[in-house]
């Protein structure tokens, strides 16, 4: 028959391996949910960083970027006039 003792000791050893397992589990939980947000970012980014590029390649030829200052600022060079259409 087995000893009291041993079995304790048994009953022990399994209770705190099933609690170092459900920690483990719990924190890849978490990881696995940053990993995910991370991915995202990532994502995010990698579409910003495009249409970064795209812009400056459109501002990079003269004519858009003086396109886009009168547009925005409205700017005239010398000799142009400027109409403002007010709705």
């Amino acid at each position: 028959m087995a000893k009291p003792w041993l079995i304790g000791i048994i009953s022990l050893v399994l209770i705190g391996v099933s609690a170092q397992v459900y920690l483990i589990l719990k924190e890849s939980s978490g990881l696995k949910k940053d990993l995910d947000y991370l991915n995202g970012r990532v994502s995010a980014l990698v579409k910003e960083n495009a249409d970064l590029k795209s812009d400056i390649e459109y501002f990079s030829n003269p004519e858009n970027l003086a396109k886009e200052y009168k547009s925005r600022f409205n700017y005239k060079e010398e000799g142009e006039k400027m109409i403002i259409v007010v709705p």
